[in-house]
């Protein structure tokens, strides 16, 4: 009986909270503002600067050599599109 009668009050709770929340408004600057702050604090570790601490991040950044590959023999061959030909054009007298 108490776990039917606590489902009940935090589903009430829940439904008054929602119909609280429709009609509840926020100026546009604080929207703003409130995506300026998420951005922020979800990219604070790079912001403070352990993202360039951090050596396995180093190591993914490395630029792949290519040293090692042998450049091919065989040449590409790429088709070349035929030219469009002028169609003559009727002239008319004025």
């Amino acid at each position: 009986m108490r776990v039917w009668l606590a489902c009940f009050l935090v589903l009430f709770a829940l439904a008054e909270l929602f119909d609280w929340l429709q009609e509840f408004n926020l100026p546009l600057p604080i929207y703003i503002l409130g995506g300026a702050f998420l951005a922020v604090a979800s990219n604070y570790d790079k912001i403070v600067g352990s993202y360039f601490d951090d050596p396995s991040i180093e190591a993914s950044l490395e630029q792949p050599r290519l040293d090692s590959l042998t450049p091919s023999t065989n040449p590409i061959s790429l088709p070349i599109a035929s030219a469009v030909e002028d169609t003559p054009t009727s002239q008319t007298d004025d």
